[in-house]
């Protein structure tokens, strides 16, 4: 199919309108803010139906094109570059809440509402319930942060926001539609269970088994009460040993931190180049919350006691610095009382690209897998920044080790690819594994992996998708 052929088979699915194939316009499709490769599209089209992506799958699939997937490009692993060109299908239009139900606890969305439109929605009307924000800008997509194993500010009670995915619409890649989780047997979304958990071929798959229309995602009543403080540890010994015991407890909704250069931008501070020896080397984030002001109050004791035992074994912790205090002293601070956060402090910067090596892994090996990353940026002329949170009361834990790099210097790219295959490696030696895999991470683990693991995905893609048009050039695909 030629380029015109194409741009009009295209055009009559959608509308002329929604197609575009100028040359500015699929540049901007082509990258991201990481270090990956560029590949620019043939075309980007935007449909805003459900048979709409049918016919454009089924375009797909009569001529071998391939189709990547893209709401807003957040994902920080170039998991939305069409890697062998072919169709962008942009879903970011496709913006409807369908139903926000307050019995089960739940809304259903589709893919390009983002957390700031979620937000919205539930304070104009149902002010009485909550969601779980991620540490993304506003305008991440509900949706894929659930479908790739996001994290969200409840993440310490729920671990990753798959966890939060109660069923999926999803168009296949034969043009077929399917439902998952119970709605697939009932009107509600209200659980994965009891049927067999279909919606697992589509998490972390990288929109490599279909492409999902509709998701229904958990929600939580609004706590009466909440504390959302900060807590600065000397050293990185003392802040893990914190959340160790923290997570024991139960007390948190959310529970983490950051090393001491993101502590720094996270508070206005530029200079991320030598820490001052009397400065925290990590700083402790905590967010707890109650329904009634006894519940509270018990919780309170909870943290006191924590604080104490850690003091009394010698550990010079400053705070709890509550936020809603910070902000009486310093405005600017507002954009951490509330998710989803603005995370200017580390998107806007005069190189413009932005990096991670993210893992979740075992808390027995946490601090090591923190210590060792922190030496790998620092022999590599990196500031050491990296950020932490405790999963699901503590049954595994997060590092993601962040770089701030210059993308228009080459020198500087290959030097970041580098840094982050050293991650990758001190991470896997220390049952860390990483998220948002990005593909030249999965071509290099694939022997690593269990042989067994690696057939059943193979097998799945070949059935699900025969002629290899989902996201080509994903995992080893």
């Amino acid at each position: 199919m030629n380029h015109e052929q194409l741009i009009s088979a295209l055009a009559e699915i959608v509308g002329p309108e929604r197609v575009r194939s100028e040359g500015e316009t699929l540049a901007a499709y082509a990258d991201d803010l990481t270090e990956n490769e560029p590949h620019l599209p043939r075309a980007v089209v935007k449909p805003v139906s459900v048979p709409e992506i049918q016919a454009l799958v089924r375009l797909a699939q009569a001529n071998c094109l391939p189709l990547t997937p893209r709401v807003a490009n957040t994902n920080v692993g170039g998991l939305a570059i069409p890697a062998e060109g072919g169709i962008v299908v942009d879903l970011q239009d496709m913006r409807r809440i369908w139903e926000v139900n307050s019995e089960a606890l739940y809304v259903l969305l589709e893919p390009g509402v983002t957390f700031a439109d979620l937000k919205q929605h539930l304070e104009a009307n149902h002010p009485d319930l909550i969601a779980a924000y991620p540490l993304s800008p506003p305008y991440a997509s509900v949706l894929c942060n659930c479908l790739l194993d996001g994290l969200a500010n409840l993440s310490f009670r729920h671990g990753s926001t798959a966890t939060l995915i109660n069923g999926l619409e999803v168009v296949l890649p034969t043009g077929e539609v399917v439902r998952t989780g119970a709605a697939a047997a009932s009107g509600c979304w209200f659980s994965r269970a009891p049927l067999p958990d279909l919606t697992g071929l589509f998490v972390s798959w990288q929109g490599t088994t279909g492409i999902v229309t509709k998701m229904a995602v958990q929600l939580w009543p609004r706590p009466a009460y909440r504390r959302r403080f900060f807590l600065l540890a000397p050293d990185l010994a003392s802040a893990f040993q914190f959340q160790w015991e923290a997570a024991r407890t139960g007390l948190f909704d959310d529970l983490g931190g950051t090393s001491w250069p993101l502590g720094r931008l996270l508070f206005g501070l530029t200079n991320v180049t030598q820490r001052d020896p009397h400065e925290p080397e990590f700083y402790l984030y905590g967010d707890f919350s109650a329904l009634t002001e006894d519940e509270m109050k018990a919780k309170q004791k909870v943290l006191d006691a924590l604080l104490a035992a850690a003091r009394a074994e010698g550990t010079k912790f400053e705070g709890p610095l509550d936020v809603e205090l910070l902000i009486q002293v310093e405005p600017s601070l507002r954009r951490f009382a509330e998710f989803p956060l603005t995370l200017d402090f580390v998107l806007d910067h005069p190189g413009g690209g932005l990096t991670w090596m993210g893992t979740y892994g075992p808390l027995a090996t946490w601090l090591a897998g923190a210590e060792r990353g922190q030496e790998i940026l620092l022999r590599r002329g990196f500031p050491p920044m990296f950020v932490t949170r405790v999963m699901q009361g503590g049954r595994y834990a997060v590092l993601r080790f962040i770089l701030l790099f210059d993308k228009r210097n080459p020198a500087e790219i290959q030097r970041v690819r580098q840094v982050n295959r050293e991650l990758l490696t001190g991470c896997l030696e220390l049952g860390f594994v990483p998220y948002k895999l990005p593909a030249w991470a999965a071509r290099e683990l694939r022997e690593r992996f269990d042989a067994g693991f690696v057939g059943l995905m193979d097998t799945l893609k070949r059935t699900l998708d025969p002629q290899g048009i989902m996201n080509p050039g994903r995992w080893w695909w």
